[in-house]
């Protein structure tokens, strides 16, 4: 239940040719403390509620909890949200022997687009793609948590 990431800006488009999947994404949060966060997640057709826990000194690692909920379920609880709801389309792309999801932002977020790569090691190796640009693990204003609160519109 600990997720270790790393998160990255996206520097051009080069991913979108070599994504296998992408999926509409509509969130928000129920709480944004600086100690959790509970998310409620459209994906698709499928419905998600998540609660994150605060993240390690380094940003690479924090408790994470998902259950599955149906769409309808998300549905009301995105009404209960706090105000700013994210709007994205993730990505899926292999490279090498990892998966990196891209989100390419949209409303309030538009222009910003992230990658992320799940690690099973903070000090785990991997493939970095050309499109692939600065590295901002930890740096919360480009949490989703954050974004729903700063959008990049107004940075």
């Amino acid at each position: 239940m600990i997720e270790i990431e790393r998160k990255f800006l996206v520097l051009s488009n080069g991913f979108k040719k070599e994504a296998f999947k992408s999926t509409r994404i509509i969130q928000g949060f129920l709480n944004t403390h600086k100690e959790r966060t509970v998310r409620v997640r459209l994906r698709g057709e499928m419905g998600f509620l998540t609660v994150k826990g605060r993240s390690s000194t380094d940003g690479l690692s924090r408790f994470e909890w998902e259950k599955k909920i149906s769409d309808t379920e998300a549905k009301s609880l995105l009404n209960l949200c706090e105000k700013g709801i994210i709007d994205k389309i993730r990505y899926e792309i292999k490279v090498g022997f990892h998966i990196f999801e891209v989100d390419e932002f949209f409303g309030d977020n538009e222009g910003l687009i992230i990658a992320e790569v799940e690690l099973n090691a903070k000090n785990e190796t991997f493939n970095k793609p050309d499109w692939l640009g600065e590295e901002v693990t930890g740096d919360i204003k480009y949490y989703n948590s954050q974004l729903s609160k700063q959008p990049y519109k107004y940075w």
